[in-house]
């Protein structure tokens, strides 16, 4: 797997001291096992989006389940609703894998699970690992605390790849500065205090708990409530208790208060005086703190 985005620039692996090169031999050491979930790892220096690269390598036969493909950089990173973002080089993790959930009778209608199922992996994985609290907002954002504020330090996106796959995208700002912040609004697990800021330690976490919880989901048939992930996610959710505004496709609005996330993984809303409403997608703002 070598995904190339044409930039004919120099090596400068090491321009950064503060910010070293994660090492792939070292990762596959300690991550692709022949009883394990991790089938590869990747690691190229930039491309453009490792999930357009990894969709396109699951559809050439190239990459099959477990296949994990990690960049120092992007320049064409997309979050839901086709939004971009960026970061400077080697300032976070920013990674994709396969998994194919339906070679293991997981029924089609329970991977919508998947993003919350990440979400919960990382969550879980960070605060083992580097000692940072992390929140999450419905459905794919991960938030930490900087300053007694609260703060997007990452996000993933789920899209379909051949062959009945399903390509998870993460992006976590690790040590990203106060200067470098894209927005105000932004974090990162160094301005959240974390302990640690070395990346492979932290994407080895991650990884591992990513499989201890797709394993568990698997066997349970995707059954989020069976596989404990349904409550394990309303446990870390910030957003349930609050109100908000989710903006849906067409423009449409709802406010209420987020009172539950449903057995489709759909958060579910009480509107002032009118019938609840489960939402399966769209754009959720925190109106008041939790």
């Amino acid at each position: 797997m070598t995904p190339r985005d044409g930039s004919d620039a120099p090596d400068n692996r090491w321009s950064d001291l503060d910010r070293p090169p994660l090492g792939a031999a070292a990762l596959r050491r300690a991550l692709v096992r022949g009883e394990g979930l991790w089938s590869s790892v990747e690691v190229v220096p930039r491309t453009g989006s490792t999930n357009t690269d990894l969709v396109a390598l699951a559809a050439s036969g190239a990459a099959r389940e477990g296949a994990v493909l990690v960049a120092e950089e992007q320049s064409a990173a997309r979050g839901r609703l086709d939004r971009r973002w960026s970061a400077p080089p080697r300032s976070g993790l920013f990674f994709s894998l396969l998994v194919t959930p339906g070679e293991h009778e997981v029924p089609v209608e329970r991977w919508g699970w998947l993003p919350l199922l990440t979400g919960v992996a990382v969550a879980t994985a960070l605060s083992a690992a580097a000692g940072v609290d992390t929140a999450l907002k419905w459905p794919n954002d991960l938030l930490v605390t900087v300053d007694g504020e609260e703060r997007k330090a990452g996000g993933i996106l789920a899209e379909g790849a051949a062959g009945g796959g399903v390509v998870i995208g993460v992006g976590l700002n690790v040590s990203l500065r106060a200067d470098e912040l894209p927005v105000p609004q932004a974090g990162s697990l160094a301005l959240a205090g974390a302990r640690v800021v070395d990346r492979e330690p932290v994407l080895r976490a991650v990884l591992r708990s990513f499989e201890r919880w797709y394993v568990e989901w698997c066997a349970a048939e995707g059954d989020p409530g069976l596989s404990r992930l349904q409550e394990t996610y309303a446990a870390g959710c910030a957003t349930l208790g609050r109100s908000v505004r989710a903006i849906l496709p067409g423009e449409r609005e709802v406010v209420g208060e987020a009172v539950a996330v449903d057995g489709d993984g759909r958060l579910v809303l009480a509107p002032p005086g009118a019938e609840r409403v489960a939402v399966a997608a769209g754009d959720i703002v925190h109106l008041r703190p939790a």
